[in-house]
């Protein structure tokens, strides 16, 4: 098996002078220089000292020198370790036990902005989310390499990226060794830190790359590093995106394929509804797509493929499934979401109360502090229709309960999602203070010019006949936007609940 460096290096001795990566500001990497900078971190790591197995903090935002300390770091046989920007100081002290990193990999401008608090604050008002380093800055056994130039805040004795240097020092490739670990949740007692191993990447890269192949002069935009492999491991060129260019660079720089989270597509779709003919796959991914959004997507890429992607963290991809497909499930009645079929290799099973339980070639090694992994389970209610496609009911943690009747908020959001007026719908539970049972409060987001009044009142009475009498909601709320969270921005279902705890309408 080719891990995902070794791929990437292969590219790069045979098309040495191709441009690899298009950086956000538009400044180019060829493959050869790609291939240089990756050895260049490998062999300075390991002259530095860093064993196999090595705990590595990154913190490094997606470019082309990223990718290249991503890559070289794996090289080297180190641990990446992400870092997290949405986490209070007590997790991170809780995580940073867990899995003790010895090297620091960060961008010189962290530094001051984790230990300065003005700093920190005019990074966060610009946008810029900045993840907590002050006890890896203050651990005096961390050893920091960092990117930029050199800034207040950082060490003295830190190793600037391109001073990296040493003779080659090619690690022994460990395809079954931890290779990643990614924290999702967790308290501070147990925090959850996903461990993948060189053989799950690979494989992860690999499974993605055969959904929407590439071709000779194909081009990927994408905004991360990981998303971004297939187009490497294949010989396309990536080309990093931002928000406020999406749509202008899927023009500028011929981009053949395109991934994003669904929300900020819809912004997207907002600015440029037909898409260039050039652009042949469209990927959504990271959190569900609204039928509207879907609707948006295949126009706007009529000559081209939009996939859904259903991935966690744990496992990537789980299932690949057609927009059309998804939208027609939806549009027939039917009850849950598509989302498609399952990727090469994976199995799927449904336990007695109704969990997605899968394996598969990039399944994670398990939790960090855990026994290994011998099965997913994914946290969703789901089924399995007779073609073998996996439809989702629900997530487990978000079920609600009126009386005897378990309510699956997902069950029935894509069907309340594609009445007239609606563009968005999230069902929620509040406790009854009185009864003890939930509350079933219907959150919708009107579409535009439609009386919020007059919708209300429609829905009432439309509700009882689409959808299960037990799960029609005892209030219907009509909100400007859903509160969303994370880079997916996933449906904040406990900030939906607290913000309507407080209302009466």
């Amino acid at each position: 098996m080719i891990d995902i460096v070794n791929a990437v290096l292969a590219q790069a001795s045979s098309r040495p002078d191709e441009v690899a990566i298009v950086d956000k500001d538009g400044a180019t990497t060829t493959f050869g220089r790609l291939r240089d900078q990756v050895l260049a971190v490998r062999d300075g790591l390991r002259a530095k000292g860093m064993s196999d197995g090595d705990g590595v903090l990154f913190a490094v935002r997606t470019s082309a020198a990223g990718v290249a300390l991503f890559l070289g770091v794996l090289a080297a046989g180190g641990v990446l370790i992400t870092a997290d920007t949405a986490v209070g100081p007590e997790l991170v002290a809780a995580r940073m036990r867990a899995y003790r990193p010895r090297w620091l990999v960060a961008e010189s401008v962290l530094y001051p902005a984790s230990v300065f608090g003005p700093m920190r604050s005019l990074c966060r008002r610009r946008g810029w989310s900045v993840p907590d380093l002050r006890q890896a800055i203050a651990d005096p056994s961390i050893h920091h390499v960092y990117s930029g130039r050199w800034l207040p805040g950082v060490p003295r004795h830190a190793i600037k990226v391109g001073h990296l240097a040493g003779a080659s020092a090619a690690a022994e490739v460990r395809l079954d060794a931890p290779a990643l670990i990614v924290f999702t949740s967790g308290t501070t007692e147990r925090p959850k830190g996903v461990v993948h191993s060189l053989r799950t990447l690979t494989n992860a890269v690999q499974l993605l790359a055969r959904h929407f192949p590439f071709g000779e002069g194909d081009v990927m935009h994408t905004d991360g590093i990981v998303a971004g492999l297939p187009a490497l491991v294949s010989g396309a060129r990536l080309s990093l995106a931002t928000p406020e260019r999406f749509a202008q660079d899927l023009a500028d720089r011929k981009v053949t394929h395109a991934y994003g989270v669904p929300v900020q597509l819809a912004d997207v779709f907002d600015v440029l509804p037909k898409w260039p003919e050039h652009v042949r796959y469209l990927l959504m991914g990271s959190a569900p797509a609204a039928p509207a959004v879907l609707r948006k997507a295949i126009s706007a890429v009529p000559h081209g493929q939009v996939l859904s992607v259903y991935a966690m963290t744990e496992a990537i991809p789980i299932a690949v499934g057609r927009a059309e497909d998804k939208l027609a499930h939806t549009e027939q009645g039917h009850p849950g979401d598509l989302l498609g079929e399952l990727s090469d290799g994976v199995a799927a099973r449904i336990a007695e109360d109704g969990e997605l339980l899968v394996t598969g070639p990039s399944v994670c090694l398990g939790y960090l502090g855990e026994p290994p992994m011998t099965e997913l389970p994914t946290g969703d209610l789901a089924r399995l229709d007779d073609r073998g496609r996996v439809i989702m009911l629900g997530r487990k943690k978000d079920m609600l309960i009126r009386g005897s009747y378990n309510i699956y908020p997902g069950l029935y959001e894509p069907t309340i999602a594609l009445l007239p007026g609606v563009r968005e719908a999230a069902m929620v539970g509040l406790p009854d203070p009185v009864t003890e049972d939930e509350t079933v409060v219907l959150a919708v987001v009107a579409g535009e010019g439609v009386d919020r009044q007059a919708l209300t009142c429609r829905l009432r009475r439309q509700l009882p006949e689409i959808i299960d009498a037990e799960a029609v909601p005892d209030r219907i709320v009509v909100l400007d936007e859903l509160p969303r969270s994370g880079r997916s921005r996933k449906l904040d279902r406990p900030a939906l609940r607290a913000s309507l705890a407080g209302r009466t309408t």
